[in-house]
């Protein structure tokens, strides 16, 4: 079956039971997965678990045309349904799917992750004229859709968003839809417990060089890396980023570290402990993160963020030097815990 744009959504969060086989393509690799991850979960709870879920390559099932049945017919150890995600998929892929899709599974759904296939691709065309496989695209947003989509986002976690700020991120978010969900973690991270985002807000967050600037200051000045931290301030500084921005980014990151350690103190392990937080840890900074987590301890993240609190203060006070008392102290901060 073919999917229309209108209705993705809505069957990614709940796909007909009919469609045994979802072939899940197009240019945009970010959306793909996300979408591949959400419909996983309307099958298995975790998409890492070795006894519901099984991952293949194409090239494993295109030389073994019965493995894929094998594997489908094959119940789980721990009861309940299971998961076949298939990699890289590819058009010599074809006669193996279209062999299966004769008898598929009830108990098995099977994901095709696959790049731009073109109209005259055989394995989109079989998915899409097949009654019980779905074929749904993913294509670039754009900027009207990719507004829709970032204000959805935003106000998940409670935030707002004037229409300049909106149109604004629109504008300079494009590209794939991993991007798109980076970009607006990191504002929503840089607002903090400021739930109204305005231009202003949205460029010193997601700036071309201010939002990597910003997240080398974090995890510099929380990684103990005082000559990180103080090349990264320099660049924030130039962008025009005020320095009441950056404490504020920092204590939502210590606040964060706090958060996961208390959970892991009430039985969580790591993973579970940062897969709670919202919005997630993007990827690229995740061993970063879990260093962190190790190198703190609980009195250290309460000292450092009441130092912070305290900096903030006298940033307010007049006749305060503002960069030079911060530079300062987050000098100081990346080399304590």
């Amino acid at each position: 079956m073919k999917i229309q744009a209108r209705n993705i959504d809505s069957f990614v969060k709940s796909p007909d039971p009919a469609a045994r086989v979802i072939l899940v393509y197009g240019p945009d690799d970010g959306l793909m997965r996300s979408r591949i991850k959400t419909l996983g979960k309307t099958m298995v709870e975790d998409l890492n678990d070795p006894f519901n879920v099984s991952v293949f390559k194409s090239d494993d099932l295109i030389n073994d045309a019965d493995r894929l049945a094998n594997e489908a017919a094959t119940p789980s150890m721990m009861g309940g349904q299971r998961l076949i995600r298939i990699e890289d998929g590819k058009d010599a892929l074809t006669p193996t799917l279209k062999a299966y899709l004769e008898n598929p599974s009830p108990e098995t759904l099977t994901l095709i992750e696959a790049g731009d296939l073109g109209p005259r691709s055989p394995l989109r065309a079989l998915c899409e004229k097949a009654k019980n496989a779905a074929a749904l695209p993913c294509y670039v947003a754009d900027a009207r859709n990719l507004s829709a989509l970032i204000r959805g986002l935003l106000s998940e976690e409670q935030f707002t968003a004037s229409h300049d700020a909106l149109a604004w991120l629109a504008e300079n978010l494009a590209g794939d839809h991993a991007r798109v969900l980076s970009e607006v973690n990191k504002l929503m991270i840089y607002m903090g417990d400021h739930k109204h985002i305005e231009m202003r807000d949205a460029q010193a967050a997601c700036g071309s060089d201010g939002a990597l600037a910003m997240d080398d200051f974090i995890y510099s000045t929380c990684g103990r890396n005082p000559k990180g931290m103080l090349k990264a301030f320099s660049q924030l500084s130039d962008e025009g980023i005020p320095p009441i921005a950056m404490i504020r980014a920092l204590q939502n990151h210590l606040r964060r570290l706090h958060i996961t350690q208390a959970r892991m103190k009430n039985g969580a392990n790591q993973k579970e402990a940062m897969d709670k937080l919202m919005p997630r840890i993007f990827f690229k900074y995740e061993d970063s993160f879990r260093n962190q987590l190790n190198a703190w301890t609980e009195t250290g993240l309460a000292t450092a963020m009441q130092r912070l609190s305290d900096l903030e203060a006298r940033t307010k006070q007049s006749g305060t030097p503002v960069e030079t008392l911060c530079a300062q102290a987050f000098l100081s901060l990346s080399r304590s815990r």
